[in-house]
Protein backbone atom coordinates (compact mmCIF):
# COMPACT_ATOMS: atom_id res chain seq x y z
CA UNK A 1 0.00 0.00 0.00
CA UNK A 2 1.37 3.43 -0.96
CA UNK A 3 2.13 5.88 1.83
CA UNK A 4 0.69 9.39 1.92
CA UNK A 5 2.54 11.80 -0.35
CA UNK A 6 0.54 15.02 -0.17
CA UNK A 7 3.71 16.94 0.71
CA UNK A 8 5.07 16.16 -2.75
CA UNK A 9 2.51 18.18 -4.68
CA UNK A 10 2.82 21.61 -6.29
CA UNK A 11 5.47 23.36 -8.36
CA UNK A 12 9.18 22.59 -8.33
CA UNK A 13 11.61 24.35 -10.66
CA UNK A 14 13.61 21.96 -12.84
CA UNK A 15 16.78 23.70 -11.73
CA UNK A 16 19.25 24.68 -14.46
CA UNK A 17 22.83 24.13 -13.32
CA UNK A 18 24.84 27.39 -13.46
CA UNK A 19 28.30 27.28 -15.00
CA UNK A 20 31.22 29.67 -14.87
CA UNK A 21 32.80 31.03 -18.04
CA UNK A 22 35.43 28.27 -17.78
CA UNK A 23 32.61 25.64 -17.78
CA UNK A 24 33.03 24.69 -14.10
CA UNK A 25 29.92 24.36 -11.97
CA UNK A 26 29.27 27.71 -10.26
CA UNK A 27 28.50 26.58 -6.72
CA UNK A 28 27.92 30.07 -5.34
CA UNK A 29 25.50 30.90 -8.15
CA UNK A 30 23.64 27.65 -7.48
CA UNK A 31 23.26 28.54 -3.82
CA UNK A 32 21.89 31.98 -4.74
CA UNK A 33 19.52 30.46 -7.28
CA UNK A 34 18.12 27.95 -4.81
CA UNK A 35 17.59 30.68 -2.22
CA UNK A 36 15.71 32.75 -4.80
CA UNK A 37 13.39 29.85 -5.60
CA UNK A 38 12.68 29.21 -1.94
CA UNK A 39 11.96 32.88 -1.33
CA UNK A 40 9.56 32.80 -4.30
CA UNK A 41 7.47 30.16 -2.52
CA UNK A 42 8.02 27.08 -4.66
CA UNK A 43 6.72 23.80 -3.26
CA UNK A 44 9.84 21.77 -3.99
CA UNK A 45 13.21 21.72 -5.74
CA UNK A 46 14.13 19.38 -8.60
CA UNK A 47 17.87 19.10 -9.07
CA UNK A 48 20.27 17.31 -11.43
CA UNK A 49 17.62 16.59 -14.05
CA UNK A 50 17.65 17.15 -17.79
CA UNK A 51 17.24 20.90 -17.44
CA UNK A 52 20.18 20.71 -15.05
CA UNK A 53 22.30 19.15 -17.80
CA UNK A 54 22.94 15.98 -15.80
CA UNK A 55 24.09 14.37 -19.05
CA UNK A 56 26.97 16.86 -19.23
CA UNK A 57 28.08 16.34 -15.61
CA UNK A 58 30.37 13.69 -14.24
CA UNK A 59 29.12 11.69 -11.27
CA UNK A 60 31.11 13.68 -8.70
CA UNK A 61 29.69 16.95 -10.03
CA UNK A 62 26.18 15.57 -10.00
CA UNK A 63 26.45 14.44 -6.41
CA UNK A 64 28.04 17.71 -5.35
CA UNK A 65 25.11 19.62 -6.85
CA UNK A 66 22.70 17.45 -4.88
CA UNK A 67 24.78 17.98 -1.73
CA UNK A 68 24.69 21.78 -2.13
CA UNK A 69 20.96 21.65 -2.67
CA UNK A 70 20.39 19.69 0.52
CA UNK A 71 22.48 22.21 2.47
CA UNK A 72 20.59 25.23 1.11
CA UNK A 73 17.08 23.76 1.25
CA UNK A 74 17.65 22.32 4.74
CA UNK A 75 14.26 20.60 4.92
CA UNK A 76 12.15 23.59 3.92
CA UNK A 77 10.67 21.85 0.88
CA UNK A 78 11.06 18.38 -0.66
CA UNK A 79 14.06 17.81 -2.91
CA UNK A 80 13.66 15.69 -6.03
CA UNK A 81 17.04 14.45 -7.23
CA UNK A 82 17.66 13.15 -10.74
CA UNK A 83 19.61 9.92 -10.27
CA UNK A 84 18.93 8.03 -13.48
CA UNK A 85 21.68 6.78 -15.77
CA UNK A 86 22.03 4.51 -18.79
CA UNK A 87 22.83 1.41 -16.72
CA UNK A 88 20.91 0.03 -13.77
CA UNK A 89 24.15 -0.35 -11.84
CA UNK A 90 25.12 3.32 -12.19
CA UNK A 91 21.57 4.44 -11.40
CA UNK A 92 21.63 2.44 -8.17
CA UNK A 93 24.98 3.94 -7.19
CA UNK A 94 23.80 7.53 -7.71
CA UNK A 95 20.42 6.82 -6.09
CA UNK A 96 21.97 5.36 -2.96
CA UNK A 97 24.42 8.25 -2.71
CA UNK A 98 21.53 10.73 -2.96
CA UNK A 99 19.59 8.76 -0.35
CA UNK A 100 22.55 9.02 2.03
CA UNK A 101 22.45 12.80 1.58
CA UNK A 102 18.81 12.88 2.68
CA UNK A 103 16.94 13.68 -0.54
CA UNK A 104 13.19 13.19 -0.40
CA UNK A 105 12.46 11.67 -3.81
CA UNK A 106 14.61 10.29 -6.64
CA UNK A 107 13.67 10.81 -10.28
CA UNK A 108 14.81 8.25 -12.84
CA UNK A 109 14.95 9.13 -16.51
CA UNK A 110 14.63 6.25 -18.96
CA UNK A 111 17.99 4.87 -20.10
CA UNK A 112 18.93 6.88 -23.17
CA UNK A 113 20.84 5.84 -26.32
CA UNK A 114 20.27 2.11 -25.78
CA UNK A 115 16.46 2.19 -26.27
CA UNK A 116 15.44 -0.59 -23.84
CA UNK A 117 12.26 -2.61 -24.39
CA UNK A 118 9.23 -2.34 -22.11
CA UNK A 119 10.22 -5.48 -20.21
CA UNK A 120 13.77 -4.18 -19.80
CA UNK A 121 12.41 -0.90 -18.44
CA UNK A 122 10.44 -2.79 -15.80
CA UNK A 123 13.55 -4.76 -14.77
CA UNK A 124 15.61 -1.54 -14.70
CA UNK A 125 13.18 0.42 -12.56
CA UNK A 126 12.42 -2.52 -10.29
CA UNK A 127 16.11 -3.03 -9.58
CA UNK A 128 16.67 0.59 -8.64
CA UNK A 129 13.50 0.89 -6.55
CA UNK A 130 14.36 -2.22 -4.56
CA UNK A 131 17.83 -0.79 -3.82
CA UNK A 132 16.45 2.30 -2.05
CA UNK A 133 13.87 3.15 0.59
CA UNK A 134 13.07 6.47 -1.07
CA UNK A 135 9.95 7.27 -3.09
CA UNK A 136 10.79 6.86 -6.77
CA UNK A 137 9.48 8.89 -9.70
CA UNK A 138 9.94 7.62 -13.22
CA UNK A 139 10.82 10.27 -15.80
CA UNK A 140 9.43 9.99 -19.31
CA UNK A 141 11.01 12.27 -21.90
CA UNK A 142 10.82 10.51 -25.29
CA UNK A 143 11.77 13.59 -27.35
CA UNK A 144 15.18 13.49 -25.62
CA UNK A 145 15.70 9.76 -25.01
CA UNK A 146 13.77 8.08 -27.87
CA UNK A 147 12.21 5.82 -25.21
CA UNK A 148 8.57 6.04 -24.15
CA UNK A 149 7.09 4.69 -20.93
CA UNK A 150 3.70 3.38 -21.99
CA UNK A 151 0.80 3.46 -19.53
CA UNK A 152 0.95 -0.35 -19.33
CA UNK A 153 4.66 -0.26 -18.47
CA UNK A 154 4.05 2.40 -15.86
CA UNK A 155 1.23 0.36 -14.35
CA UNK A 156 3.59 -2.61 -13.93
CA UNK A 157 6.26 -0.43 -12.34
CA UNK A 158 3.70 1.18 -10.03
CA UNK A 159 3.03 -2.20 -8.45
CA UNK A 160 6.37 -1.79 -6.67
CA UNK A 161 5.65 -0.12 -3.34
CA UNK A 162 8.07 2.80 -3.50
CA UNK A 163 7.51 3.68 -7.17
CA UNK A 164 5.00 6.44 -6.53
CA UNK A 165 4.62 8.36 -9.78
CA UNK A 166 6.03 9.80 -12.97
CA UNK A 167 7.17 13.06 -14.49
CA UNK A 168 6.03 13.20 -18.10
CA UNK A 169 7.54 15.43 -20.77
CA UNK A 170 6.05 13.61 -23.75
CA UNK A 171 3.33 16.19 -24.35
CA UNK A 172 0.85 13.34 -24.90
CA UNK A 173 -2.15 14.21 -22.74
CA UNK A 174 -4.00 10.99 -23.60
CA UNK A 175 -1.08 8.96 -22.29
CA UNK A 176 -0.89 11.09 -19.15
CA UNK A 177 -4.57 10.49 -18.45
CA UNK A 178 -3.94 6.76 -18.84
CA UNK A 179 -1.13 6.93 -16.27
CA UNK A 180 -3.69 8.31 -13.85
CA UNK A 181 -6.60 6.10 -14.84
CA UNK A 182 -4.62 2.86 -14.61
CA UNK A 183 -3.46 3.73 -11.08
CA UNK A 184 -6.92 4.84 -9.88
CA UNK A 185 -5.58 8.41 -9.96
CA UNK A 186 -3.37 7.60 -6.98
CA UNK A 187 -0.02 8.01 -8.76
CA UNK A 188 1.85 11.29 -8.51
CA UNK A 189 1.89 12.53 -12.11
CA UNK A 190 3.87 15.69 -12.79
CA UNK A 191 3.89 17.89 -15.84
CA UNK A 192 7.27 18.36 -17.48
CA UNK A 193 5.74 20.64 -20.12
CA UNK A 194 4.63 24.02 -18.86
CA UNK A 195 1.87 24.26 -21.46
CA UNK A 196 0.11 21.22 -19.92
CA UNK A 197 0.25 22.16 -16.24
CA UNK A 198 -3.39 23.25 -16.04
CA UNK A 199 -4.68 20.15 -17.81
CA UNK A 200 -2.62 17.73 -15.73
CA UNK A 201 -3.72 19.25 -12.43
CA UNK A 202 -7.36 19.19 -13.52
CA UNK A 203 -6.99 15.50 -14.32
CA UNK A 204 -5.73 14.84 -10.80
CA UNK A 205 -2.01 15.26 -11.37
CA UNK A 206 0.35 16.27 -8.59
CA UNK A 207 1.72 19.46 -10.17
CA UNK A 208 4.72 20.44 -12.24
CA UNK A 209 8.46 20.01 -12.35
CA UNK A 210 8.75 23.13 -14.38
CA UNK A 211 11.42 24.55 -16.68
CA UNK A 212 9.64 27.93 -16.79
CA UNK A 213 9.85 28.14 -12.99
CA UNK A 214 13.59 28.70 -13.48
CA UNK A 215 12.67 32.13 -14.81
CA UNK A 216 9.26 32.87 -13.27
CA UNK A 217 8.93 30.79 -10.08
CA UNK A 218 6.26 33.05 -8.55
CA UNK A 219 4.14 33.02 -11.68
CA UNK A 220 4.20 29.23 -12.15
CA UNK A 221 3.40 28.76 -8.46
CA UNK A 222 0.53 31.25 -8.85
CA UNK A 223 -0.77 29.17 -11.76
CA UNK A 224 -0.86 26.05 -9.58
CA UNK A 225 -2.60 27.90 -6.77
CA UNK A 226 -5.18 29.31 -9.19
CA UNK A 227 -6.08 25.87 -10.52
CA UNK A 228 -6.37 24.40 -7.03
CA UNK A 229 -8.59 27.33 -5.99
CA UNK A 230 -10.86 26.86 -9.01
CA UNK A 231 -9.82 30.18 -10.52
CA UNK A 232 -9.55 28.74 -14.01
CA UNK A 233 -9.67 32.08 -15.80
CA UNK A 234 -6.49 33.22 -14.04
CA UNK A 235 -4.86 29.83 -14.55
CA UNK A 236 -5.55 29.88 -18.28
CA UNK A 237 -4.30 33.45 -18.59
CA UNK A 238 -1.03 32.53 -16.85
CA UNK A 239 -0.62 29.45 -19.01
CA UNK A 240 -1.17 31.50 -22.16
CA UNK A 241 1.30 34.13 -20.99
CA UNK A 242 4.01 31.51 -20.40
CA UNK A 243 3.40 29.61 -23.66
CA UNK A 244 5.66 31.79 -25.86
CA UNK A 245 8.62 30.95 -23.60
CA UNK A 246 7.99 27.25 -24.15
CA UNK A 247 7.66 27.81 -27.89
CA UNK A 248 11.01 29.62 -27.91
CA UNK A 249 12.81 26.42 -26.93
CA UNK A 250 12.96 25.51 -30.61
CA UNK A 251 15.21 28.51 -31.31
CA UNK A 252 18.43 26.78 -30.21
CA UNK A 253 19.90 23.61 -28.78
CA UNK A 254 18.62 22.32 -25.45
CA UNK A 255 18.72 23.78 -22.81
CA UNK A 256 20.28 27.13 -23.65
CA UNK A 257 17.06 29.09 -24.27
CA UNK A 258 15.96 28.76 -20.64
CA UNK A 259 19.47 29.63 -19.47
CA UNK A 260 19.53 32.71 -21.70
CA UNK A 261 16.10 33.66 -20.36
CA UNK A 262 17.39 33.33 -16.80
CA UNK A 263 20.31 35.60 -17.66
CA UNK A 264 17.97 38.20 -19.13
CA UNK A 265 16.05 38.38 -15.83
CA UNK A 266 19.30 38.63 -13.86
CA UNK A 267 19.72 34.98 -12.88
CA UNK A 268 22.98 33.67 -14.27
CA UNK A 269 25.12 34.20 -17.33
CA UNK A 270 23.23 32.02 -19.82
CA UNK A 271 26.10 29.55 -20.27
CA UNK A 272 25.36 25.92 -21.10
CA UNK A 273 28.07 23.28 -21.23
CA UNK A 274 29.84 22.93 -24.54
CA UNK A 275 29.20 22.04 -27.26
CA UNK A 276 25.97 23.99 -26.68
CA UNK A 277 26.44 27.66 -27.54
CA UNK A 278 24.41 30.80 -26.88
CA UNK A 279 21.64 32.49 -28.80
CA UNK A 280 22.24 34.89 -31.65
CA UNK A 281 21.71 38.56 -30.87
CA UNK A 282 18.51 38.57 -32.92
CA UNK A 283 17.10 35.68 -30.92
CA UNK A 284 18.16 37.31 -27.66
CA UNK A 285 16.21 40.43 -28.60
CA UNK A 286 13.16 38.36 -29.44
CA UNK A 287 13.48 36.42 -26.19
CA UNK A 288 13.77 39.65 -24.24
CA UNK A 289 10.49 40.84 -25.77
CA UNK A 290 8.78 37.64 -24.62
CA UNK A 291 10.20 37.98 -21.12
CA UNK A 292 9.21 41.63 -20.85
CA UNK A 293 5.62 40.74 -21.70
CA UNK A 294 5.55 37.87 -19.18
CA UNK A 295 7.13 40.05 -16.49
CA UNK A 296 4.50 42.73 -17.01
CA UNK A 297 1.76 40.13 -16.74
CA UNK A 298 3.38 38.63 -13.64
CA UNK A 299 3.24 41.98 -11.89
CA UNK A 300 -0.45 42.15 -12.66
CA UNK A 301 -1.40 38.76 -11.28
CA UNK A 302 1.19 38.19 -8.55
CA UNK A 303 1.46 41.62 -6.89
Amino acid sequence: MKWQLDQYKGVSPAVATPFKSNQDVDEEALQDLLTWYLDAGVHGISIAGSQGEFFALNTDERLRIIEITMEVVNGRVPVYAGTGAVSTRESIYITQAAEAMGVDVVMLITPYFIQPSASELVVHYSGIAKATKLPVLLYNNPPRTSVNITPETFQKCYEIENIVGIKDSSGDMTQIIEYLRLTDRQALVYSGRDTLIVDIILQGGAGAISPAANVFPKLVTRLYDAVKAGDFDTARRISDALAPLRMAWAWASFPVVIKEAMALVGRGNGIAREPISGLSEDKKRSLKEILTAIKSFEMEVCC
